[in-house]
Formats: C-alpha cells, sequence, structure tokens
C-alpha cells in the first residue's frame, strides 16, 4: 500500500499532537508528503522535526480550522509547494466540556461545534473543489465512539461527532458521482492529551466508566497505533474507491471491505434497520 500511495499529498488538520500527528507520522513513512495543520506552531515545528528525521517531508500550515480565509491561504500554499492535497485528514478536535450538561458553559459547548463540526465542514470547503476538478479525492474524518453511542458527561463531544459522521455521510453522496470518497474512522483507545483532561476533570465529573478507561489508557497506551495507521492508509487508498459514506471502527473486519460492497445501511450511523 505504501508504494501505491507514495506520489499523493495529504492535509491533516490537528496534525500537531493526538491522532492527527500520529497519523501523519504514518503517511509520512508510507511515504507521502504531508501538510501539517494546526493552531500551535510549537506543536507543528515539532511534528516537522520529528517527521524529517525519520526521512519524511513534510510542510507547516499554521490555522485554525474554524477560520475558512486562514484554511484557504493554507491550501494555496500547500498547492505550491507540494501541489494540491489529494487527500485530507480531518483530525482537529476538542474535547469540550466534561461534567453534566446542567454544568456546562454555553461558550464551551459552542467551541466544540464549531472545531468538531464546523471546522471540519471548512476544511472540506477548502479542499473539494480541486478535488472535483481533479475528479479524485479522498477525505477521511476522525471521529470517536461517541458519534454512534452515548457518552454522558461528554454531551458536546458526542454530539458533534454525531453531527460530523451524519454531514459526511451527505456530502458522500453529494460527491460520489466526481469520484471523492468521504468516510469516518473511528481511532479506537488512544493515549492523548485528552486523556489526561478526563483525568484531570476525575471521577465525579466525567463519570466511573470513562474516568476508569482513561486511566487504563494512560498505564497501557492504548491501541498500537500501526492499527490506526493501516485503516487510514487504507482509505486513502485506491483500493477504497467503493467505500463512501461509511463509518469505520480500527477494531471491524474492515480488510474484508476490499473485495466486497457493504450493504447501504451497515457501517452508517443508523441505528434502526429493516430484517
Amino acid at each position: 500500500m505504501p508504494g501505491i500511495l507514495k506520489e499523493k499529498i495529504v492535509l491533516i488538520t490537528g496534525a500537531g499532537r493526538g491522532i492527527g500527528k500520529r497519523l501523519a507520522m504514518g503517511f509520512a513513512q508510507a511515504g507521502l508528503r504531508v501538510g501539517l495543520m494546526a493552531r500551535s506552531k510549537a506543536e507543528l515545528d515539532l511534528a516537522k522535526l520529528e517527521i524529517e528525521q525519520a526521512g519524511g517531508e513534510a510542510l507547516r500550515l499554521p490555522a485554525d480550522v474554524r477560520e475558512p480565509d486562514q484554511l484557504a491561504v493554507a491550501v494555496t500554499l500547500m498547492s505550491r509547494k507540494f501541489g494540491p492535497p489529494d487527500i485530507l485528514v480531518a483530525a482537529a478536535a476538542v474535547q469540550g466540556p466534561i461534567g453534566p450538561f446542567v454544568s456546562t458553559r454555553p461558550n464551551a459547548w459552542s467551541e466544540a461545534i464549531e472545531t468538531n463540526l464546523m471546522g471540519v465542514a471548512n476544511a472540506c470547503r477548502a479542499v473539494l473543489p480541486g478535488m472535483i476538478e481533479r475528479r479524485n479525492g479522498k477525505i477521511i474524518v476522525v471521529v470517536s465512539a461517541g458519534a454512534a453511542q452515548s457518552q454522558p458527561n461528554f454531551s458536546a463531544y458526542a454530539a458533534s461527532k454525531a453531527a460530523v459522521v451524519r454531514f459526511a455521510e451527505c456530502l458522500a453522496d453529494e460527491v460520489r458521482d466526481h469520484n471523492v470518497q468521504v468516510n469516518c474512522m473511528i481511532p479506537g483507545d488512544a493515549y492523548t492529551h485528552m486523556t489526561d483532561e478526563i483525568l484531570s476533570a476525575g471521577e465525579e465529573r466525567a463519570g466511573a466508566r470513562e474516568y476508569d478507561e482513561a486511566r487504563q489508557v494512560r498505564i497501557t497506551g492504548g491501541l498500537a497505533p500501526e492499527k490506526q495507521i493501516q485503516l487510514a492508509l487504507f482509505l486513502a487508498s485506491e483500493r477504497s474507491n467503493h467505500i463512501s459514506g461509511k463509518l469505520l471502527h480500527v477494531g471491524d473486519d474492515w480488510k474484508r471491505l476490499e473485495k466486497e460492497n457493504t450493504r447501504p445501511e451497515l457501517y452508517t450511523l443508523r441505528r434502526l434497520q429493516k430484517i
């Protein structure tokens, strides 16, 4: 698969840390040129340095996904330096307020929606015209288990992730005839700054289940990065051209999808299915 993708160019939002950085490292190792987008210049500097030390090629693109003008400038710069992005990985996200809904502040909710939903929409808007013109493109949206199941005490985060999955499903149908595929991936447990936020919030605000899971992830580190990288590389490759509008968990048996089509209702946000 790395050989197939070697000439491709990928733009990754939220690439300064967490899952975004992990995927950036994986794409670079696979031979892709990587555009690193994040708000923190220091985090971008470090991510670029680590990629280059490992023999990869990366470009820093400081931008806030909540600002469409900044995204447009970043994509223009990337196109001049590397070429237009063939792949977008939308990984920028904030956890938002932790605790019972009635105790959370409206502005904290707004920030989660602006980053996790509008940020993805803004990133898609920045790259889609070029993908449609070239009749080729891949969009991968990183979500969480909260998109598919209740996540009490994380209502803003879960609601924004569920919303962005439905947005991706709609977008996939809109651009299907332009040979652009849009999918969402749930990366599973991974130790990130969000893990520390949960632990800092404490069991009382985060809830016993989430708090215990965060403690376990801090001890084990969570899933091996290779599992997340393999799914992302698959969704970025031509091997998945027949897959669009899907929500795939890293733990799903996704490898079998390469050789078979799924029923329309499978791997989507829908819960009620006709039997």
